[in-house]
């Protein structure tokens, strides 16, 4: 193998970064249901689930994300250790989510990876707007582009499809999951576990190094 992907949410992190900006607003319920329904699989479209839950938090202040990160981020039990022992093994790892940059900066810092994508959230006057901006790939990473950008990045370093690695845990990830070589559910939803080729239902992500030795 020569390259890994993983999703953030719920998967190198303990949280779901937007049910936890959500929560800080007073507006977890309504939020964290359509989370929950997106990653089963029971709403389909993952573009019209965020900017839906995003609508919700339109006008919650910036300062929530700072409180969000430093008060609720925590890694999944092995995240720390996988990704290390990865990188030491010569693989690249990409971090690729439908949360928010204001995140992935800092879990990609701390875990060495080699490329990003994720969503912006757009801030005006100091709060979110509900919106998120523009980027160069487009402006909102779904399944989709999550199975573009780990093509894209194969294609980067010369690795092969299916010398990638795929490793998530809603229904979002499917579709990369679908176009890597190997697929890891991670603690996941059950549609997703059914569909990977391995499932870890116990214990960390650094058991993915039991197969890879």
């Amino acid at each position: 193998y020569g390259l890994v992907a993983f999703d953030m949410d719920s998967t190198l992190i303990t949280i779901e970064c937007i049910d936890e900006i959500a929560a800080a607003a007073g507006r977890k319920a309504e939020v964290a249901a359509i989370t929950e329904a997106a990653m089963r699989g029971e709403i389909t479209d993952f573009r019209d689930s965020l900017r839906r839950r995003l609508s919700i938090l339109a006008g919650t202040p910036a300062t929530v994300l700072e409180r969000v990160a430093t008060e609720r981020l925590r890694f999944n039990p092995g995240a720390r250790e996988l990704c290390a022992a990865l990188k030491a093994a010569g693989l690249k790892l990409v971090l690729v989510s439908g949360g928010f940059t204001f995140f992935t900066r800092d879990v990609a810092a701390e875990l060495g990876m080699d490329f990003v994508r994720s969503n912006e959230l757009e801030i005006a006057d100091g709060a979110l707007t509900g919106r998120v901006v523009m980027q160069d790939w487009g402006d909102i990473c779904d399944g989709e582009q999550k199975r573009l950008m780990l093509l894209q990045c194969c294609e980067a370093i010369g690795c092969r499809p299916d010398q990638a690695i795929a490793v998530g845990d809603g229904a979002n990830d499917l579709p990369m999951m679908g176009a890597a070589g190997l697929s890891v559910a991670y603690h996941a939803k059950p549609r997703v576990r059914e569909q990977a080729r391995i499932a870890i239902n116990d214990g960390g992500l650094d058991r993915l190094l039991e197969l890879l030795k």
